[in-house]
C-alpha cells in the first residue's frame, strides 16, 4: 500500500509542477513577429512592414544556431535612422537609408545557399523574426514586386500587412498589445 501511496503522490506532484510551468517566454510577444523578404535581381530586400524609428543597428544571421551561422551587422550613429524597406544584400549602399555595413559577411560566404535569416534590430523596442530563405529565393519571382515573405504568414502586400499586425502576428517593431 505504501508504494502505490508514493506512486500516487509522485505522479500527482508530475502534474502539479507540469500544470504550474509556463512553457511561453517571459519575455515574449503575445502574437509571433514577422518581417518580410524577398530576392529581387539578385538583392535580398527587407520589410519591416512597419517604420522602425531610431534604428542604431541591424543584424542579419544566417543559419543561426548551426556550424555554418554567419552574420552581417549594421550599424548607424544616435540618434538611429528610420529603416522599414532596405536592401539588404547585393543591393547599393545608396539604398542602406544611414545604416552602414560594420561586419560585412565573409567574402567567400554565398548567402543564397543559407536555409534561413533572422533580423535584430537594435534601437528602438524591437522583435526579432526568422525567414525561410531557401522559400525567399525560390518563390519571390512568382509574387508582385510590392509583396514579401512575412514567415509563417506568407506573402504579404500593404493592405494585408495593416490588416494582420496586431491580430495575427506583429511587426518587428511594432509594440505588443498585451
Amino acid at each position: 500500500m505504501a508504494d502505490i501511496t508514493k506512486r500516487a503522490c509522485a505522479a500527482l506532484l508530475v502534474v502539479a509542477v507540469t500544470a504550474a510551468c509556463d512553457t511561453k517566454a517571459q519575455f515574449a510577444p503575445s502574437l509571433p513577429p514577422e518581417a518580410g523578404f524577398r530576392v529581387d535581381g539578385g538583392v535580398l530586400k527587407l520589410w519591416t512592414g512597419t517604420p522602425c524609428e531610431g534604428v542604431t543597428g541591424l543584424r542579419l544571421t544566417f543559419d543561426s544556431g548551426t556550424r555554418n551561422s554567419t552574420e552581417q551587422v549594421w550599424a548607424a550613429p544616435k540618434p538611429g535612422v528610420r529603416v522599414e524597406r532596405l536592401d539588404l544584400l547585393g543591393g547599393s549602399a545608396a539604398d542602406a537609408g544611414g545604416l552602414q555595413v560594420r561586419t560585412p559577411l565573409p567574402a567567400a560566404y554565398d548567402w543564397t545557399k543559407a536555409g534561413s535569416v533572422n533580423i535584430a534590430v537594435d534601437g528602438p523596442k524591437a522583435f526579432g523574426a526568422k525567414a525561410d530563405l531557401a522559400q525567399v529565393l525560390r518563390e519571390s519571382a512568382g509574387h508582385p514586386a510590392g509583396s514579401y515573405l512575412f514567415g509563417r504568414s506568407g506573402w504579404m502586400e500593404a493592405a494585408d500587412v495593416q490588416r494582420e499586425n496586431r491580430k495575427s502576428f506583429l511587426t518587428v517593431c511594432t509594440p505588443d498589445p498585451k
